[in-house]
């Protein structure tokens, strides 16, 4: 098809759009559809090329579809989510897999990524990026491996030959080959260097070149417990690219356009400054770290990572939840403005029953400070409800019904 067609094409589809657009608008009951829901039912209808007739019984049968899913008054949505979530949970694996198509790298997967997600850990186990890249960039392979080699983390020991100790000495022999591939010179190795022995250490060190690629920093003063500890600390010096991102992968995929695209894996993470390299794409560029996401796009941003988070995981092991279950999970972990992990320090902590924070974990502890500040409990929820034997305030139990006992006298004698 010439981009003519294409253009001609695309044209008479948005004109089919703004028709049915038209029509929906004219149909009452479709005010109750949320507007992407609307926005899809057009952009599916009007590329399969409906009828008016069609499209109409199309939105009458999704505002039926619709008004069925609604949450009936009364229904105890929460345990009704914590049940949905659970019970596929005990059917998860126990283990930590390597990550697809990659056999070096490992990433945490099953139970215990999902444990990692709710209890709002501010560092995963294993922290990764998928770094997407802008137009320019993500179409070339070579393009893509300069913006990597950027990310990556480039320290003293990855580009020493070796780093002995000596009476009073550290000396360095740096590999030739490696310092060329990332564009490093000795001077900027010495500097560095320098920098990490600090203003005290290095005015007392002597730092002699030797060639090219050698140095030896010296000092007599030092002993050897200290000059191990320094050695480990000086071949830990970054010299390129991101702190913590120790490994990046080029994979290749089909983008929504059906291009071919190249994009980045990597092993650590740091969200605030990746987003900042010339060439990456802000918009779709992703971490494992939810509070990296919260502390760079916000609350929103997170809790949108906790639902994707918490659906990839359960769908890498085959498991099917619903988004408005997992939805709710992550409202109530971010409804704060702050993300809360689901534990007596979280969510439980912002409970106003007493008896209900009692009942979850520290039992003692809640009882105890609850009686020293002589604390109310109203008995609303359904926890501490059951606790005392009163009826559920959900479904029928909401319902209080006052009835003149005098009243049913008359009944049935009309």
């Amino acid at each position: 098809m010439s981009k003519k067609d294409e253009s001609s094409t695309l044209q008479l589809l948005k004109k089919k759009q703004e028709e049915l657009k038209k029509i929906i608008e004219q149909i009452p009951s479709s005010s109750i559809l949320p507007r992407p829901v609307v926005e899809k039912i057009i952009e599916v209808c009007a590329s399969k090329g409906l009828t008016h007739k069609q499209f109409e019984k199309v939105v009458k049968k999704a505002v039926e579809k619709y008004e069925a899913a609604m949450v009936e008054p009364g229904e105890p949505v929460g345990v009704v989510a914590a049940q949905s979530i659970g019970e596929p949970g005990t059917q998860m694996t126990l283990r930590t897999f390597h990550y697809a198509g990659v056999r070096e790298y490992n990433v945490t997967l099953g139970l215990p990524r999902l444990i990692e997600i709710v209890d709002a850990r501010k560092t995963p186990s294993t922290p990764m990026m998928t770094i997407y890249l802008e137009e320019g960039y993500r179409n070339s392979r070579e393009k893509a491996y300069e913006v990597a080699k950027k990310i990556l983390q480039v320290t003293i020991d990855d580009i020493a030959d070796n780093i002995s100790i000596g009476d009073g000495y550290i000396s360095f022999t740096l590999n030739a080959e490696q310092m060329e591939k990332h564009e490093i010179k000795l001077d900027e190795v010495i500097e560095a260097v320098k920098g990490a022995l600090g203003k005290a250490r290095s005015e007392k060190a002597e730092i002699v070149k030797e060639g090219n690629n050698a140095f030896t920093v010296m000092n007599e003063e030092m002993n050897s417990a200290l000059l191990y500890k320094l050695r480990g600390k000086l071949a830990s010096v970054v010299l390129r690219g991101i702190k913590g991102i120790t490994k990046v992968y080029l994979e290749k995929t089909r983008n929504t356009q059906g291009e071919e695209e190249w994009y980045i894996i990597t092993q650590g993470s740091d969200l605030a400054k990746v987003i900042k390299f010339e060439g990456v794409d802000k918009t779709r560029t992703v971490t494992n770290n939810i509070y990296e996401i919260y502390e760079v796009l916000g609350i929103e941003a997170a809790r949108n990572a906790i639902i994707r988070e918490v659906i990839s995981t359960l769908k890498e092991q085959g498991l099917e939840v619903d988004y408005r279950h997992i939805a709710l999970l992550a409202d109530w972990m971010t409804e704060s403005g702050q993300i809360k992990p689901v534990s007596r320090a979280g969510i439980t902590l912002g409970k106003s029953s007493v008896l209900a924070k009692a009942a979850f974990e520290v039992t003692v502890n809640h009882l105890i400070g609850a009686a020293e500040s002589a604390e109310l409990d109203t008995l609303e929820g359904v926890t501490e409800s059951v606790i005392v034997g009163n009826y559920i305030p959900m479904g029928t139990g909401m319902v209080e019904l006052l009835v003149k006992l005098r009243s049913l006298g008359n009944v049935g004698n009309n």
